[in-house]
């Protein structure tokens, strides 16, 4: 007997984000949070008070940043300058590799002529 088996072709899918946001939509959208040491930490929850987003992580950590366009963790995240994921948040495969495939582009929903 002759077995149907059907084969799935996925290709890679480009996803573009604007790269002139504030850093509560990209983390609001992304949910990854770079440390300083270069990890990558999963974000549980992001809540905006005023010009301050606090940050709470899978790991148990909450702490409160600056709203900023240019700040060190916005520039971090755009730039893909962090790429290990921490070992508590247990940050899984497939939101690495989306994020990686992502790109932070000024021309999102415009028409290019």
């Amino acid at each position: 007997m002759a077995e149907n088996k059907k084969v799935v072709i996925t290709r890679k899918k480009t996803r573009y984000m604007n790269k002139n946001q504030s850093l509560y939509h990209l983390i609001d959208t992304v949910k990854l949070w770079p440390s300083r040491k270069g990890v990558l930490h999963g974000v549980k929850s992001v809540i905006k008070k005023g010009e301050m987003i606090i940050v709470t992580t899978h790991c148990g950590e909450t702490f409160e940043v600056y709203d900023s366009k240019n700040s060190r963790s916005s520039r971090w995240l755009r730039n893909r300058w962090c790429v290990e994921p921490c070992q508590k948040c247990h940050v899984p495969a497939w939101k690495i590799k989306k994020y990686s495939e992502t790109i932070f582009t000024n021309s999102v929903g415009r028409s290019r002529k």
